[in-house]
């Protein structure tokens, strides 16, 4: 027997206890089909959910941050110096490594998070031409308060999910992702 609740479009199949929920992609997906069907548009089953899923977590993402007064440039930044640990030092190369920016823009980032009082620069002691760019207290105490909210909203973006879903879940998102963070350049 098949009992059929429309709440959302949720169909509740109760013989397997199977619940499927239509979206916005399968409505997408679904008119695609009856326009190309000449066309396998499978990918878009998981590619378009996995960005609409990104500009969700965006949103969350700057919510969390601008509750601490931080844009999300300044999280990836400030995050990457924390994670480093204690000194919560890195080198300007390291940090571009990290957030994916060019030298041009970290050098600007590093300028505009110094002058809020929430990096500073170091002489390199290895590197007599070089400098360390450090978290002040300040940058870590933000960073901490940040990423506990951005943990709070992402949990409660994941909040449909079992613990054992979750890990299948970002496992094949690795999968997907591992290639792309291995190219090197």
């Amino acid at each position: 027997m098949v009992e059929i609740v429309d709440v959302k479009r949720l169909h509740v199949d109760t013989t397997t206890t199977l619940i499927v929920m239509e979206d916005e992609v399968d409505r997408l997906v679904a008119a695609w089909r009856r326009e190309r069907p000449d066309l396998d548009v499978e990918p878009l089953e998981v590619l378009s959910r996995v960005s609409r899923l990104a500009r969700h977590l965006d949103r969350a993402r700057r919510l969390a941050f601008s509750e601490h007064q931080l844009e999300p440039w300044e999280f990836d930044v400030l995050t990457a110096l924390r994670r480093a640990g204690t000194p919560y030092q890195l080198s300007p190369g390291q940090l571009l490594t990290q957030t994916l920016v060019t030298s041009g823009t970290m050098t600007n980032r590093i300028d505009r998070l110094a002058k809020k009082g929430l990096v500073e620069r170091l002489p390199d002691p290895s590197d007599r031409r070089g400098v360390l760019v450090r978290l002040t207290g300040e940058g870590r105490d933000r960073a901490d308060q940040a990423l506990a909210g951005l943990l709070d909203q992402e949990r409660a973006i994941l909040a449909e999910l079992s613990g054992a879903q979750r890990a299948e879940l970002a496992g094949l998102l690795r999968q997907l992702t591992a290639p792309f963070d291995n190219i090197p350049g």
